[in-house]
């Protein structure tokens, strides 16, 4: 995948956290995203990170479109505006919609379901389920222990350095928007180049740019 983003799947906390900071950027996200034309693919709440990324888009004019299980309608308040919402039936179904529904992937501060739903597609683009790279916006340091992750399992030979291409860790969102719409190709698990990846289903159904 390269040249441009059209959509982008972002996870974040429910709950707002401690620091004022985590909403401001995720509202700032929402809005960056509706001005370059980017549609914000997200769980569909309407409270905390989740409400103020989709907020920021909304308000901006951008297109959101939010997939939330029945289950979770209610407790995670699922947002009245969103342009599309789409209920399901499970969590596994929820990320699998995401996953179909976006170009790339972008954590912003969350927790322990913000951290699995990011991991998992890191792990589906290594074993080339899907070709779609992974950012972490790095609000306030929230996610340099990710960074020191990295490093380890990289040192302790988990990870390959040329699938570092999956993944960018950066506290600027204009960075992590062009390394997601244009990311260096990577190997994938076994380290096999993946020089001429083909398009996903979703990018080849869609057909070039206009």
């Amino acid at each position: 995948m390269s040249g441009a983003l059209r959509s982008l799947a972002v996870f974040c906390g429910s709950t707002p956290g401690n620091d004022l900071a985590y909403v401001e950027a995720a509202h700032s996200t929402g809005r960056a995203l509706a001005d370059r034309g980017i549609e914000l693919v997200y769980g569909g709440g309407g409270a905390g990170l989740m409400g103020a990324v989709a907020d920021g888009a909304l308000h901006a004019g951008g297109r959101v479109t939010g997939v939330i299980p029945k289950s979770l309608v209610d407790r995670e308040l699922a947002h009245p505006g969103a342009t599309e919402l789409v209920v399901v039936d499970s969590m596994h179904e929820r990320k699998a919609q995401m996953a179909e529904r976006a170009d790339a992937f972008l954590a912003l501060p969350g927790g322990a379901g913000t951290l699995e739903e990011i991991t998992e597609q890191w792990t589906w683009a290594q074993l080339t389920i899907h070709d779609k790279p992974c950012g972490f916006l790095d609000v306030a340091g929230f996610w340099q222990p990710i960074v020191a992750m990295l490093e380890r399992m990289t040192a302790d030979g988990f990870l390959r350095r040329s699938q570092s291409g999956i993944v960018t860790v950066d506290d600027d969102l204009d960075v992590l928007l062009e390394r997601l719409a244009d990311p260096p190709n990577w190997t994938d698990k076994w380290g096999n180049p993946r020089t001429d990846r083909p398009p996903t289903t979703r990018q080849a159904a869609r057909g070039p740019l206009s």
